[in-house]
């Protein structure tokens, strides 16, 4: 993963800010509630940042894609501004912002320095106070580009609603070619908005429920290898791949501990599955269910001292929670229809699922003891929730009926912002990377 040193820009304001600022009396600074069931998108004008070769308008296009996609922000067309910006440094002209009603303002600068680096600067300014709210610098080499914009849409997502932004992340998949019949499985990775896609695994073995590491650029999945399926680990830098074990019975949805020293997951033998973990170290396992039902899909919780998992122990398909040690295993779902999937949120506060009711899919959230159901989405085969790494978005795929095949989308917690990430394949079983460092 390439470095980038970023440093802060201090608030600049020249007399004609403080004069404007003292001419009345002081506003709220501008921030989003992103708690309220659902959010008017802020208007913001992000400028063309000033560059000599055009990359610095590549970026502010891109900071502009991240923020708009996330529901929270309603970048202005810049048809409408009135004040070309051509100092960054300098306050803007306030006036010519807020009669536009851009509640936010975005100013940058990109130059090339002599060592080769690029130089990538921004500045956030809430009009109605007269003040800069923030600014960052950032050094990296020129085909890092695109992951400083996804880092000052970071910032300023961060600055203006109060949480973490979820933007310099990647997503695992499993992309799709060919005839439903014989489709053709590949493991790719690609940033979050669906750009420098790139496959990990060749399309001769299907691969399946691909699993990001919380500590390290490592993934964990399923592959299809040899004709049975077995759970491997792949090193995303080096493109090192080893096995993880090799079990007498078929192994199922591999996903690592929040420490990245284990990874958990269900191994069938004698017609029945059981949930184990193994110690990435020792290659030690410990059985932690001991049932003769179906348990399986297991996800921790993000401090790591409870399990979600899958079971149809009851009959169907329902979710049950216990510590990580297998004790205090129970039930929390309890709506009609069957559930499966369950993934924790990073957040802590709820879990993800898919259900099964009426002949439709639904991906829904449930706090952790099963309260407060609520569905966002429903299609005709939806499935596979993934969280963003701050817990406010989820990632997920849809398979439509006919010949057609699978698309991932995003979802917010409010239901209303649903949108396809587009892939130049079918496209299914996404999972999100921690924020990259």
């Amino acid at each position: 993963m390439k470095m980038i040193n970023r440093i802060s820009v201090l608030p600049l304001l020249m007399a004609a800010a403080f004069a404007l600022f003292a001419a009345g009396p002081a506003r709220a600074v501008v921030e989003i509630d992103i708690n309220r069931a659902n959010v008017e998108p802020l208007p913001v004008a992000i400028t063309d940042f000033i560059s000599d070769d055009g990359i610095g308008a590549q970026i502010s296009a891109v900071v502009a894609a991240d923020l708009k996609r996330s529901g929270l922000f309603a970048p202005i067309d810049k048809g409408a501004f009135i004040e070309k910006i051509a100092n960054p440094d300098a306050a803007p002209r306030f006036q010519d912002w807020t009669v536009i009603n851009a509640q936010a303002l975005v100013t940058g600068r990109v130059v090339r320095d002599p060592d080769g680096r690029l130089r990538a600067e921004f500045r956030l300014w809430d009009t109605f106070a007269s003040q800069q709210l923030s600014g960052e610098q950032f050094f990296t080499s020129p085909e890092n580009w695109r992951r400083v914009a996804h880092i000052i849409a970071d910032a300023i997502y961060e600055r203006l609603t109060g949480e973490k932004g979820y933007f310099d992340s990647r997503v695992v998949f499993v992309s799709e070619s060919g005839p439903k019949t014989a489709r053709q499985k590949q493991l790719a990775i690609m940033d979050q908005d669906g750009a420098n896609l790139r496959m990990l695994t060749n399309a001769n073995d299907i691969v399946l429920t691909p699993r990001f590491s919380p500590s390290r650029q490592e993934i964990t999945y399923m592959s299809f290898e040899g004709g049975q399926p077995r759970v491997y680990l792949l090193q995303l830098e080096t493109g090192q791949r080893e096995l993880v074990g090799n079990f007498p019975g078929m192994t199922f949805s591999p996903r690592f501990s929040p420490d990245g020293q284990k990874v958990i997951m269900s191994l069938q033998q004698d017609g029945n599955a059981n949930i184990y973990t193994m110690d990435l170290r020792s290659r030690a396992t410990t059985r932690l269910t001991n049932t003769a039902a179906i348990d399986t899909s297991p996800s921790y919780s993000p401090d790591g001292t409870q399990i979600v998992f899958e079971s149809d122990r009851g009959g169907r398909q329902q979710l049950y929670v216990m510590g990580a040690d297998g004790s205090n295993q129970r039930r929390v779902s309890f709506g009609d229809g069957s559930y499966s999937t369950p993934v924790w949120s990073p957040r802590g506060d709820l879990i993800a699922f898919t259900k099964q009711s009426g002949g439709k899919f639904s991906i829904g959230v449930m706090r952790t003891d099963g309260s407060g159901e609520r569905i966002l989405t429903t299609g005709f085969h939806n499935e596979g929730p993934t969280w963003a790494p701050n817990g406010r978005v989820l990632m997920f795929f849809r398979q439509p009926a006919g010949s057609g095949g699978p698309q991932i989308y995003s979802i917010d917690l409010t239901g209303y912002n649903e949108q396809l990430v587009t892939t130049p394949s079918y496209a299914s079983d996404p999972a999100w990377s921690p924020l990259l460092e």
